[in-house]
Protein backbone atom coordinates (compact mmCIF):
# COMPACT_ATOMS: atom_id res chain seq x y z
CA UNK A 1 0.00 0.00 0.00
CA UNK A 2 1.60 3.57 -1.13
CA UNK A 3 0.35 6.51 0.85
CA UNK A 4 1.16 10.09 0.21
CA UNK A 5 1.28 12.73 3.02
CA UNK A 6 0.84 16.29 1.88
CA UNK A 7 1.15 18.69 4.62
CA UNK A 8 -1.80 22.17 3.87
CA UNK A 9 -0.58 24.70 1.94
CA UNK A 10 -2.08 27.50 4.43
CA UNK A 11 -3.19 26.58 7.78
CA UNK A 12 -2.58 28.16 11.10
CA UNK A 13 -1.66 24.70 12.88
CA UNK A 14 -0.20 21.64 11.34
CA UNK A 15 -2.73 19.85 8.99
CA UNK A 16 -2.49 16.84 6.66
CA UNK A 17 -4.06 15.00 4.05
CA UNK A 18 -3.31 11.69 3.33
CA UNK A 19 -3.82 10.08 -0.08
CA UNK A 20 -3.94 6.45 -1.75
CA UNK A 21 -2.23 5.73 -5.06
CA UNK A 22 -5.73 6.56 -6.56
CA UNK A 23 -5.60 10.01 -5.28
CA UNK A 24 -8.73 9.88 -3.22
CA UNK A 25 -8.51 11.05 0.62
CA UNK A 26 -7.96 8.09 2.88
CA UNK A 27 -6.74 9.87 6.61
CA UNK A 28 -6.84 13.75 7.45
CA UNK A 29 -5.01 14.88 10.33
CA UNK A 30 -5.64 17.99 12.03
CA UNK A 31 -3.72 19.59 14.70
CA UNK A 32 -5.32 20.50 18.25
CA UNK A 33 -4.24 24.27 19.92
CA UNK A 34 -2.26 22.76 23.02
CA UNK A 35 1.28 22.66 24.35
CA UNK A 36 3.25 21.25 22.59
CA UNK A 37 1.90 18.87 19.48
CA UNK A 38 -1.44 17.43 19.76
CA UNK A 39 -2.37 15.85 15.83
CA UNK A 40 -5.54 13.98 15.80
CA UNK A 41 -6.16 11.59 12.92
CA UNK A 42 -9.33 10.87 10.67
CA UNK A 43 -10.88 8.75 8.54
CA UNK A 44 -12.18 9.92 4.92
CA UNK A 45 -15.82 9.70 6.89
CA UNK A 46 -14.66 12.14 9.73
CA UNK A 47 -14.52 9.50 12.43
CA UNK A 48 -11.44 10.38 14.66
CA UNK A 49 -9.27 7.11 14.74
CA UNK A 50 -6.66 8.08 16.88
CA UNK A 51 -4.05 11.19 17.46
CA UNK A 52 -0.35 11.63 18.35
CA UNK A 53 0.14 13.92 21.79
CA UNK A 54 3.65 15.33 22.82
CA UNK A 55 4.34 14.57 25.64
CA UNK A 56 5.59 18.19 27.96
CA UNK A 57 8.41 18.70 30.68
CA UNK A 58 10.55 15.77 29.30
CA UNK A 59 13.88 15.93 28.65
CA UNK A 60 13.74 15.06 25.07
CA UNK A 61 10.76 15.25 22.80
CA UNK A 62 8.48 12.19 23.59
CA UNK A 63 4.66 11.27 22.08
CA UNK A 64 2.58 9.40 23.10
CA UNK A 65 0.36 7.10 20.26
CA UNK A 66 -3.50 6.84 20.53
CA UNK A 67 -5.79 4.57 19.19
CA UNK A 68 -9.12 5.94 19.99
CA UNK A 69 -8.84 6.84 24.01
CA UNK A 70 -6.45 3.64 24.34
CA UNK A 71 -2.65 4.84 24.78
CA UNK A 72 -0.84 2.46 22.32
CA UNK A 73 2.96 3.39 22.44
CA UNK A 74 5.57 5.77 22.51
CA UNK A 75 8.15 7.12 20.42
CA UNK A 76 11.24 9.35 21.96
CA UNK A 77 14.10 11.06 20.33
CA UNK A 78 16.99 9.49 21.54
CA UNK A 79 20.51 11.62 22.46
CA UNK A 80 22.85 11.34 19.59
CA UNK A 81 25.60 13.94 18.05
CA UNK A 82 24.93 14.21 14.66
CA UNK A 83 22.54 11.76 13.30
CA UNK A 84 18.60 11.40 15.03
CA UNK A 85 17.34 8.53 16.69
CA UNK A 86 14.02 7.16 17.86
CA UNK A 87 13.62 4.84 20.09
CA UNK A 88 9.81 3.32 19.50
CA UNK A 89 7.87 1.58 22.03
CA UNK A 90 5.38 0.60 19.96
CA UNK A 91 4.14 -2.69 18.18
CA UNK A 92 7.87 -4.21 18.44
CA UNK A 93 9.03 -1.81 15.76
CA UNK A 94 11.98 -0.10 14.77
CA UNK A 95 13.14 2.97 13.23
CA UNK A 96 16.31 2.42 11.24
CA UNK A 97 17.96 5.17 8.28
CA UNK A 98 18.57 8.30 7.72
CA UNK A 99 15.71 10.28 9.64
CA UNK A 100 17.63 13.70 8.77
CA UNK A 101 17.16 13.18 4.75
CA UNK A 102 13.76 11.82 5.24
CA UNK A 103 15.03 8.54 3.80
CA UNK A 104 14.00 5.55 6.78
CA UNK A 105 12.70 2.55 7.46
CA UNK A 106 10.07 0.81 10.16
CA UNK A 107 10.98 -2.61 10.85
CA UNK A 108 9.00 -5.20 12.87
CA UNK A 109 10.82 -7.32 16.12
CA UNK A 110 12.00 -10.01 13.27
CA UNK A 111 13.63 -7.14 11.04
CA UNK A 112 11.40 -7.53 8.51
CA UNK A 113 10.10 -4.06 6.56
CA UNK A 114 6.49 -2.58 7.85
CA UNK A 115 6.93 0.52 5.82
CA UNK A 116 9.73 2.54 3.91
CA UNK A 117 9.07 6.80 4.05
CA UNK A 118 10.73 8.90 1.94
CA UNK A 119 10.43 12.74 1.57
CA UNK A 120 9.49 14.60 -1.82
CA UNK A 121 11.57 16.94 -2.62
CA UNK A 122 10.84 20.56 -4.68
CA UNK A 123 7.43 20.51 -3.35
CA UNK A 124 5.55 23.69 -2.14
CA UNK A 125 4.82 21.63 1.13
CA UNK A 126 6.41 18.79 3.07
CA UNK A 127 5.04 15.54 1.15
CA UNK A 128 5.94 12.39 2.29
CA UNK A 129 6.03 9.00 0.86
CA UNK A 130 4.74 5.62 2.69
CA UNK A 131 5.18 2.65 1.04
CA UNK A 132 3.83 -0.09 3.58
CA UNK A 133 4.13 -3.61 3.28
CA UNK A 134 0.30 -4.43 5.18
CA UNK A 135 -2.46 -2.22 4.59
CA UNK A 136 -3.64 -3.29 8.49
CA UNK A 137 -0.72 -1.17 9.70
CA UNK A 138 -1.51 2.27 7.59
CA UNK A 139 -2.45 3.93 10.80
CA UNK A 140 0.16 2.83 12.46
CA UNK A 141 3.18 3.94 10.41
CA UNK A 142 1.41 7.32 10.12
CA UNK A 143 1.04 7.71 13.66
CA UNK A 144 5.01 6.90 13.86
CA UNK A 145 5.83 9.48 10.98
CA UNK A 146 3.49 12.32 12.17
CA UNK A 147 5.43 11.88 15.47
CA UNK A 148 8.71 12.44 13.97
CA UNK A 149 7.82 14.65 11.69
CA UNK A 150 5.99 17.08 14.80
CA UNK A 151 9.63 16.76 16.49
CA UNK A 152 12.01 17.74 13.45
CA UNK A 153 9.68 20.49 13.17
CA UNK A 154 10.00 21.70 16.47
CA UNK A 155 14.15 21.76 16.06
CA UNK A 156 13.67 23.37 12.98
Amino acid sequence: MRLRIKQRLISNLDSYDIFNESGETVFTVKSKFANGHYLRIYNAAGQELGSVRERMLTFLPKFDLYIADRCAGHIQKEFTLFKPSFRLDFNGWKVVGNLMEWDYNILDASGRPVASISKEILKWTDTYVLDIAEERNALYVLMVVLAIDAEKCSRS
